[in-house]
């Protein structure tokens, strides 16, 4: 099944339902009032930290989400109905990112547990919000607003404060095993058979933190060789790096250089990572004579004083109190929160065209074209069309939101007068 941290999606929220046009009919009044209902609100798109998962695998399945539409108003002042939310629950970590420009939306963490994405269309007003003193029979209602969509990119990133690296069998997961109690809510990744482990580990005082074992760190991996560079999207949250090494020099490896090659790997995937501060744990001490030999020398030569080296036995226990004390003074002695992503793109600034409503219409009698509408009238309140540059304004205003195909729609040929709110014009293509 791959990796399930990772998915694409896509979203979108509902339409606003149209204001609907309608008048009052009642015996004994003639013309009776607008009454047409407003339409009702689209439904959002929501996020929700769901404490209950650990992977991102629904999303592989089912890839698009809607919420519901908003109903149209009726008569007699009927307002429709909104249209239903739709709630997506992911894993704590949980990062959302714009999947074109890969900007972050929001970070599933920390304070964050709920966010609303995409808020539904508005509902449009329906005619009876259009009566005025001069214009008390409106035949023109709002439409709703349209649905918003976007394309996310969903990416789980683990919440550690320490991560544990190191090439495979130095020792990492019997370490986790005796310093932490794994928390069984999040050790169940399925990576294939490699899982970045999660623990828990209980300090004096009720205080702790956690580390994550992770594992696939090998050489090539920040080139996407191997599945190195799966994991090491995890330990982007990790203040702190352990890495260990087989110290008793049992699997015949050089721990010096293995050292060297998971921090070049960690440079070419973040520099920004590979600063962070760093501890050796010189495992299997266990298998050794005395306390030190020349593997833990030569680590003390190489990496002293900028990185401690610890010789620890996670078989035995030795040491392991010095090593936790060590890594929990670098954590508290560290200003940063816990990394949490910013947010670099905002969903809500997808802009939209005025849905101010409005009607074009042929008046029989004075044998002229009408344009009427809230939307004329904003556009004539702060445009001067006596000025050329006024009437240019006026003209692409008609052209852009769709008025001059309307009126060529109802036939309007060169020559024919034009109408609206007390201006009259002659129209020419």
């Amino acid at each position: 099944m791959g990796f399930a941290d990772r998915a694409k999606i896509y979203i979108r929220s509902g339409k606003g339902g149209d204001g609907h046009v309608s008048f009052r009919r009642e015996k004994y009044v003639p013309n009776g009032g607008p009454d047409g209902g407003d339409g009702g609100d689209g439904g959002s798109v929501i996020f929700e930290v769901d404490e209950g998962q650990n992977t991102l695998a629904d999303y592989r399945h089912v890839r698009k989400y809607a919420a519901g539409n908003g109903e149209d108003g009726g008569k007699r002042n009927c307002r429709g109905k909104n249209g239903e939310d739709i709630i997506l629950k992911v894993p704590e970590g949980t990062v959302i990112k714009e999947a074109n420009s890969l900007k972050v939306i929001a970070d599933m963490s920390g304070d964050l547990r709920r966010f609303v994405i995409l808020t539904g269309g508005k509902g449009g007003n329906g005619n009876q919000h259009y009566a005025t003193s001069t214009m008390q029979a409106p035949r023109y209602a709002q439409p709703g607003q349209p649905a918003k969509e976007l394309d996310l990119f969903l990416e789980l990133k683990v919440i550690a404060d320490v991560g544990l690296v190191g090439f495979p069998n130095v020792g990492k997961s019997t370490f986790l095993s005796r310093v932490t109690n794994a928390r069984p809510k999040i050790a169940n990744y399925h990576f294939t058979t490699l899982q970045p482990n999660l623990g828990v580990v209980d300090m004096e005082g009720g205080q702790g933190f956690v580390i994550a074992d992770i594992p696939g760190l090998i050489e090539g991996a920040s080139e996407g060789v191997g599945l190195g560079f799966e994991f090491l999207r995890h330990i982007e949250r990790c203040r702190v790096l352990i890495h260990m090494v087989d110290a008793a020099g049992v699997e015949g490896r050089d721990p010096v250089a293995d050292i060297k090659a998971i921090q070049k790997e960690l440079e070419t995937y973040s520099p920004e990572i590979a600063k962070r501060p760093q501890v050796i744990a010189a495992n299997k001490i266990d298998a050794i004579v005395g306390d030190e030999n020349e593997i833990i020398a030569k680590l003390r030569a190489e990496f002293e004083p900028q990185i401690k080296v610890i010789p620890i036995s996670a078989v035995s226990g030795e040491n392991l109190k010095t090593l936790l004390y060590e890594v929990w003074e670098i954590l508290q002695n560290m200003e940063d929160e816990p990394v949490v992503f910013e947010q670099e793109y905002d969903p809500e600034e997808l802009n939209f065209v005025s849905t101010e409503p409005f009607t074009v219409e042929y008046d029989e009698k004075e044998k002229e074209y009408v344009i009427e509408g809230p939307r004329i009238e904003k556009m004539l309140g702060y445009t001067n069309i006596e000025s050329e540059k006024g009437f240019i304004f006026f003209q692409k205003f008609l052209k852009d939101n769709g008025i001059l195909d309307q009126l060529e729609q109802l036939g309007i040929k060169d020559g024919d007068t034009v109408r609206m709110y007390g201006h009259s014009f002659d129209y020419y293509k």
